[in-house]
C-alpha cells in the first residue's frame, strides 16, 4: 500500500516536472547532465524529468542600460558623459542563444564587460579630439561606438540597437572659460558687424554725396550754358533792334545819336528805380553829357565794318 503511494507520488512528480511553461518574450536553454541539449520556445513545452534541466531563461526583449563616465580630450579637458544603451539578443537562432547562455558566467559579468567596452570605445574616440569639437561630434561618437561594438557584441550573441548621449558636459572651470570665449567671440562678431555696417553707411553716404555733387555740377553746367545762350540771344536782339532804330532815323534824316540819348536816359531812370539806396555818381553837366555821347558814337564807328581797300 505504501509502495503504491510512493510510486504514484513519483509518477505525479515526474508528470509535473515534464511540463515547462516559457513566458512570451523569453526562451529556455535545456541541458542534459550539464551539456547543452536544445532551446524551448514560448508556450507549453515538454522535457524529460530528472534528465533534462532548464539551465537558463533568456529574455529576447530589448534591454536598456544607463551609463555615466568621464573621458579626456587630446588637450587634457575632462568630459562627463551620460548615456543610455539599448541592446538585445542578436536573434532567436540556436547559435545566438547558445552564445548568450554560455559566454558569460552570469549577468553581472556581461554588464561589466558591456559597460567597459562602451566606455573604452568612447574614450578612445574623445582622446583624439579637442574640447571645442566634442560637443558637435555627438553623432560621430555614436557611429564610432556602433562600428566598434557590432562585431564584439555579435560574438556574445547580442547586438547594439541604439546609443544615446543624453548629456555631454565639461568641468565647471572649463565651462566658465568656454562661456567667456563664446562671449568674447560674440562681442568681436558684433563689433565687426557694426564696423561693416558703419563702413557701408559711410560708403553709401559718400556715393550719394558724390552723385549729388555730380548731378548739381552737371545741372549748373547746363544752366550756365542756357544763361550764356540767353545773354547771347538778348544781345543779338538788342543789336538788331538798335540797328533797325538807327536805320529808321537815318532814313528820316534824323540824328542817330538820339538812340544813344534815349538809352542814356533809360539807364538813369533804371538806376533811380532799382538803386535801393545805393549811391551812383553820374556827370549830368552839358560837358559830361557831350563826352558820353561822343564815347557812344565812337563805339558805333568801331562796330561798323570798314570798306574794302581802306
Amino acid at each position: 500500500m505504501s509502495f503504491s503511494l510512493i510510486f504514484l507520488g513519483l509518477l505525479l512528480l515526474a508528470a509535473f516536472l515534464s511540463f515547462v511553461i516559457v513566458p512570451q518574450g523569453t526562451v529556455a536553454v535545456v541541458t542534459v547532465f550539464g551539456k547543452y541539449r536544445r532551446v524551448m520556445v514560448p508556450g507549453l513545452n515538454f522535457k524529460l524529468p530528472f534528465i533534462e534541466m532548464v539551465y537558463k531563461r533568456i529574455s529576447i526583449q530589448n534591454r536598456s542600460l544607463e551609463l555615466e563616465f568621464q573621458a579626456i580630450t587630446i588637450d587634457q579637458a575632462n568630459v562627463n558623459f551620460k548615456a543610455m544603451l539599448v541592446y538585445a539578443v542578436f536573434d532567436q537562432s540556436e547559435e545566438a542563444i547558445k552564445r548568450v547562455a554560455f559566454k558569460f558566467v552570469d549577468e553581472r559579468s556581461l554588464m561589466q564587460a558591456l559597460v567597459r567596452t562602451v566606455e573604452g570605445s568612447i574614450r578612445a574616440f574623445v582622446a583624439t579630439q579637442r574640447q571645442a569639437a566634442v560637443l558637435s561630434l555627438r553623432g560621430e561618437i555614436v557611429l564610432h561606438v556602433k562600428d566598434q561594438l557590432d562585431e564584439t557584441l555579435e560574438s556574445w550573441g547580442y547586438h547594439l540597437i541604439d546609443l544615446q548621449l543624453n548629456d555631454i558636459a565639461f568641468d565647471e572651470e572649463i565651462m566658465r572659460s568656454m562661456a567667456k570665449v563664446v562671449a568674447s567671440n560674440n562681442l568681436k562678431a558684433a563689433a565687426e558687424n557694426e564696423g561693416q555696417a558703419l563702413l557701408i553707411t559711410k560708403t553709401k553716404a559718400a556715393e550719394a554725396e558724390g552723385n549729388a555733387i555730380k548731378i548739381s555740377a552737371e545741372a549748373e553746367k547746363i544752366a550756365a550754358q542756357l544763361r550764356g545762350q540767353g545773354v547771347a540771344l538778348f544781345r543779338e536782339e538788342v543789336t538788331k533792334g538798335m540797328a533797325h532804330a538807327v536805320q529808321e532815323l537815318a532814313d528820316n534824316n534824323l540824328d542817330p545819336s538820339l538812340v544813344y540819348f534815349s538809352m542814356w536816359t533809360e539807364a538813369i531812370k533804371h538806376f533811380a528805380e532799382q538803386g535801393q539806396g545805393n549811391v551812383i555818381f553820374l556827370d549830368g553837366s552839358n560837358e559830361g553829357l557831350e563826352k558820353s555821347m561822343q564815347q557812344m558814337l565812337a563805339l558805333q564807328h568801331l562796330d561798323r565794318p570798314r570798306p574794302a581797300g581802306r
